[in-house]
């Protein structure tokens, strides 16, 4: 497995990371034992960078992450998150409802501590701010990060779907070493303002749904393809109006898989590790088989006429519909 560091000031990560989020949550039904297994194999594989949150099931999955590296702890870097309470509100009450702001600087060390027993780990290797919180300024948020560093309780610090402006500013206060947000070959927008930022300050870059949330492995080209109960039902890119259009989008990628003699999936993987040593994907999967596909992308060498084609074919703002619900998309704050 390659491996590269993340940002100027972060840990040796391999080059491709482990997305945890739909092994508990959103994509299909759950199974817990073939989840697990499938973070065995990216660790045999040599895949160190395993992420989560707390959002996703409350905490669901950080505990399902924490079964899984039990053991084998020194082998990964253990990536989790805070703060996004619209998807998963913890509260102290029990009720289920936060007492706090997900970026307040209280609820900081609550979130973390929650997240250390739920891992079953005495420190989190990358801790993030899963969204920026609009009614607290992120100097208050990252100083709160801040003391957890060097209180011994997290290693390094991340943001997720932060804009220039708050990078910057959160920079200022402790070095963050990656941004993890959307980018795929249908989600470029980061390209314009947020990625020459990260790389103008030495932040890596982890996209998360590299895939299109699964829409560029061109085995969904209809809402058939998709169960009652999946959540990406509520995407406006995945609406019946809009599945139509982006599928017709696929193409060049399914030629080109072709020629390779690979899945559209590695092609799209192969396309977005081209655009710098800098990024690090996150693919998510509960099932090996994907896993090593998609491992197996990094050894995919795509010749400049191919990626230019493939850039050509998704310029920005092609894809029909938004990449997220409005009340989402406007959570963002971005």
């Amino acid at each position: 497995m390659r491996t590269v560091k993340l940002g100027n000031t972060g840990p040796v990560v391999s080059a491709m990371g482990l997305g945890c989020m739909g092994m508990s949550i959103s994509y299909g039904k759950p199974n817990d034992d073939e989840s697990i297994a499938t973070i065995h194999r990216a660790i045999d594989l040599g895949v160190n960078l395993i992420v989560t949150s707390d959002a996703y099931g409350s905490g669901v999955n950080e505990a399902l992450v924490g079964r899984a590296v039990k053991g084998k702890r020194d082998k990964v870097l253990i990536a989790t998150k805070f703060g996004n309470l619209a998807l998963g509100a913890r509260g102290g009450d029990g009720s289920g409802a936060p007492a706090l702001t997900g970026g307040h600087p209280d609820y900081v060390p609550q979130a973390c501590e929650k997240s250390l027993k739920q891992l079953g780990v005495e420190v989190i290797d990358i801790y993030g701010l899963h969204r920026v919180d609009a009614t607290v300024p992120i100097e208050d948020t990252v100083g709160a990060m801040k003391r957890l560093v060097e209180q011994g309780k997290v290693r390094y610090l991340q943001l997720s779907e932060a804009g220039p402006d708050t990078i910057r500013r959160a920079n200022k206060v402790h070095p963050i070493v990656a941004l993890e947000t959307e980018y795929s070959l249908w989600s470029r927008d980061v390209e314009n303002g947020i990625l020459p930022t990260c790389r103008e300050l030495g932040i890596g870059f982890m996209p998360y749904a590299p895939l299109g949330r699964g829409f560029l492995t061109a085995t969904m080209k209809t809402l058939d393809a998709l169960l009652p109960s999946d959540r990406r039902r509520d995407h406006p890119r995945f609406a019946v109006e809009n599945i139509n259009k982006n599928s017709n989008l696929l193409k060049p990628i399914e030629d080109i898989a072709a020629s390779h003699q690979c899945t559209p999936a590695q092609i799209a993987l192969a396309w977005l590790l081209a655009q710098g040593a800098d990024i690090v994907p996150i693919p998510g999967t509960k099932r090996r088989v994907f896993l090593e596909q998609n491992c197996a992308a990094l050894d995919i060498k795509l010749g400049a006429d191919e990626v230019k084609r493939l850039s050509d074919a998704f310029p920005l703002n092609v894809t029909a519909g938004t990449r997220y619900p409005e009340k989402q998309l406007k959570a963002l704050g971005i």
